[in-house]
């Protein structure tokens, strides 16, 4: 008799995928909550998404239909030290660094400061890219309290430091009280920022198109998808909740939308189970980082 394993029953890896070993794609976890500003708990961000995600194991994903069990694995989480940022940051890019030499990486975190890491690592290989950013902040702190870096900051850094194009960023779901000068940094910087009230007036579908316009066709662009950028009844899971935030079917329309440009990489950040309710914050996490999965394995179907 052959054993047959419910989806709860499962390896606790993402979705089921075997440990990442050769597969052209990987999911990484990032548990780090030492950069946050109001409530802890990111830390355990990527076990919950894993969790979430088992309900999703052996589907195929509509709009790109591809089992990412055969191009995906799980490479476990990094082994990041709680206390300290600088610390945490130097962990994320050299395990970052090791893994997006031979396979594309999908990071699940962990609070956005973790991005600044991902992006010193990716960057080193690609050049400065272009950024599709979904927070309900801008993260264009100067500092974080007096320290250089915190989980609002990461794309100021990374613009200071030359890792990004400013002008091929696009921020989309931004919406929280900010003094003019944190809020306008990326438009001074020739960049793009599209708040909740305007994007949730667009079809999904010219939303699309504004967002092609801006990040343009000769960068590699990467995803940072904040699940704050959700509006906290889609996603009650976050330290930094603000209302009046983005949908998640809305979202999920976009990312399809968006599903052919020149992907380089994805973090899913600032999923904090202990504020969730029925899972749904860390399901709508393990469903966008399905989704862009699927979306990635198209490159590899046809090889």
């Amino acid at each position: 008799m052959n054993d047959i394993r419910l989806p709860f029953q499962n390896n606790r890896n993402f979705m089921g995928v075997p440990s990442h070993t050769q597969q052209p794609i990987c999911v990484v976890g990032a548990p780090t909550d030492s950069a946050v500003t109001y409530r802890s708990g990111t830390r355990f961000g990527p076990s919950s998404i894993r969790d979430a995600s088992l309900m999703l194991t052996d589907g195929v994903y509509d709009k790109f239909p591809v089992d990412i069990a055969e191009y995906c694995g799980d490479a476990g989480d990094m082994p990041i030290v709680s206390g300290n940022v600088e610390q945490a940051l130097s962990t994320v890019e050299k395990h970052y660094a090791t893994l997006c030499k031979n396979t594309y990486v999908v990071c699940l975190g962990g609070d956005h400061s973790i991005t600044l890491g991902i992006m010193r690592a990716l960057t080193a290989s690609t050049g400065p890219v272009a950024v599709v950013h979904f927070d309900a902040h801008c993260d264009t702190w100067p500092d974080h309290f007096g320290q250089p870096y915190g989980h609002g900051t990461w794309l100021r850094d990374c613009i200071e430091e030359s890792l990004v194009d400013p002008k091929h960023v696009c921020s989309i779901g931004v919406r929280s009280p900010v003094d003019r000068e944190t809020r306008e940094y990326l438009s001074g910087k020739g960049g793009t920022t599209i708040s909740a009230r305007e994007a949730m007036k667009l079809d999904p579908f010219w939303m699309a198109q504004s967002i092609r316009h801006v990040v343009g066709p000769s960068l590699p662009v990467y995803l940072s998808l904040d699940i704050d950028s959700l509006d906290p009844s889609f996603a009650p899971g976050t330290g930094t909740p603000e209302i009046g935030g983005l949908s998640t079917i809305w979202l999920l329309e976009l990312l399809d939308q968006l599903g052919d440009l020149r992907w380089c990489g994805m973090d899913l950040v600032e999923v904090a189970p202990a504020y969730d309710h029925s899972q749904i914050t860390a399901l709508a996490g393990a469903t966008f980082a399905w989704q862009h999965i699927s979306c990635v394995s198209q490159r590899f179907t046809s090889t």
